[in-house]
């Protein structure tokens, strides 16, 4: 195994350790917005997603691609826009439309339903935040991004 696949291995599991973390804090998140506040169950998705993604951001930015960090806060707030127009806009609209087939039309228990819908944006997020986000070019943000 060459060392670049060797980081890249282990950039994929601390990218899951705290993936799996995001996904404790939007079932959390979603259990309370649906059973305590009484929101509706898609816009309650959408919102503990969202909550879920600013936990991931913080979590990546200082451990999964820590040797990539931002170096100034105006670069940490562009790379966070870019998070969320990708890994976030990826991880609502995935949620909200799988959540709509399983729990709208399966009538698959929406806890079981989110973990589901979660799983199927774990792959494409991390591509995208590895190549996009989180880019080990010289610059912090790609041009394609944000700017």
């Amino acid at each position: 195994m060459t060392a670049t696949t060797r980081k890249t291995l282990v950039r994929w599991l601390t990218f899951n350790a705290v993936g799996g973390l995001g996904i404790l804090v939007q079932l959390a998140t979603l259990a309370l917005l649906i059973s305590v506040a009484k929101v509706n169950y898609l816009l309650a998705t959408a919102l503990a997603v969202e909550a879920a993604v600013l936990h991931n951001f913080t979590w990546h930015e200082r451990f999964t691609w820590a040797d990539r960090r931002s170096v100034t806060i105006t670069d940490m707030a562009l790379r966070l826009l870019c998070f969320n127009l990708s890994n976030g806009l990826i991880s609502i609209a995935g949620n909200v439309l799988l959540m709509r087939l399983f729990a709208g039309h399966l009538h698959v228990p929406y806890l079981i339903a989110n973990v589901l819908t979660i799983a199927s944006c774990a792959l494409l997020n991390f591509a995208v935040a590895d190549r996009l986000v989180f880019s080990k070019s010289g610059q912090m943000i790609p041009r394609g991004c944000c700017r």
